[in-house]
């Protein structure tokens, strides 16, 4: 047991060197992140797996091979290549949303999806209750996003036709797009983020059930990541200017400086990673779920 807490110590040490990384621009080590989900597989074979035995190493690849599919570049390997200029930057993406959100979220929807079916059963109706509460904030500032968007986008194409000589010609911010383009394309966004949030919370109310009180404190915290993917879908698609002032978990939520650049990423990345650390601690010896037995009574 001591090997297994020398384990989950030494991985949440990496995942705080990742997070610092992200906070500054300049990670401590490229490969932290993957070496604290790697150490906390490990931390999970050490301390005991639950049954089914399958299901923590199972939701934990994916996310390793996301966390080596994202790993930092070298410090000093500045990316180059071909920058075209022309009215090509004014084309909207009705994908480009979608593939932003689904990247970022199809590792922790492949992990909670195979602990969803690993702990499969029915839930309390108080953990429904409080899982249906969680749920209402972020399924509504999607909702509140998703209307900002359509005044706005809205205002920009009573523009166009009242002005359709000038605006034809001109770009302004972002440019003007046609509704029905946007809304398509606004739904494709939102689709990952929502899934990952619902189903996250449907699987703390399955571990909730189980007496998994830990793990599922992390698996409602996987909820919360759909917030800041959902702001960054949405900037994906290139969206007029005015359609930013309902954006709370933009990367720009929290004023970057030149010490701290990104401190909405570190942040998502406090979450993410502390997510999968209750999970997984959860899971296995840190909050094992297990009937009470009575004491034999001695003979007399």
């Amino acid at each position: 047991m001591r090997r297994a807490r020398l384990l989950l110590i030494l991985a949440t040490v990496c995942a705080v060197a990742h997070v610092v990384g992200v906070l500054t621009a300049a990670p401590l080590w490229r490969g932290a992140e993957v070496l604290s989900l790697a150490l906390l597989l490990a931390y999970a074979v050490a301390a005991g797996l639950p049954p089914p035995r399958w299901a923590v190493p199972v939701a934990l690849a994916p996310l390793i091979v996301d966390a080596v599919r994202t790993m930092p570049a070298e410090p000093g390997a500045a990316d180059t290549g071909w920058v075209v200029y022309g009215s090509g930057d004014n084309v909207f993406d009705s994908t480009a949303g979608f593939d932003v959100t689904l990247a970022g979220s199809w590792a922790a929807l492949a992990a909670v999806a195979a602990l969803l079916v690993a702990f499969r059963g029915r839930g309390r109706r108080r953990h429904l209750i409080a899982a249906a509460v969680a749920a209402a904030p972020v399924v509504g500032y999607a909702a509140v996003r998703a209307a900002d968007i359509g005044l706005a986008v809205a205002a920009g194409t009573r523009i166009v036709e009242t002005h359709t000589v000038t605006t034809l010609t001109r770009v302004e911010g972002r440019g003007y797009h046609d509704q029905a383009d946007v809304v398509p394309a606004l739904v494709l966004a939102v689709l990952p983020p929502l899934a990952l949030a619902l189903a996250a919370l449907g699987l703390a109310v399955l571990l909730a059930g189980r007496g998994r009180r830990l793990a599922a404190t992390g698996a409602a915290l996987l909820a919360v990541l759909a917030l800041p993917l959902l702001d960054a879908g949405i900037e994906a698609l290139r969206l007029p200017g005015s359609a930013d002032g309902t954006a709370l978990f933009a990367w720009y939520a929290i004023t970057p400086t030149r010490t701290l650049p990104q401190p909405v990423p570190a942040l998502t990345a406090v979450v993410e990673l502390a997510a999968y650390l209750l999970l997984v601690a959860g899971l296995t010896g840190a909050d094992r779920a297990a009937p009470a037995v009575p004491a034999p009574a001695e003979a007399g």
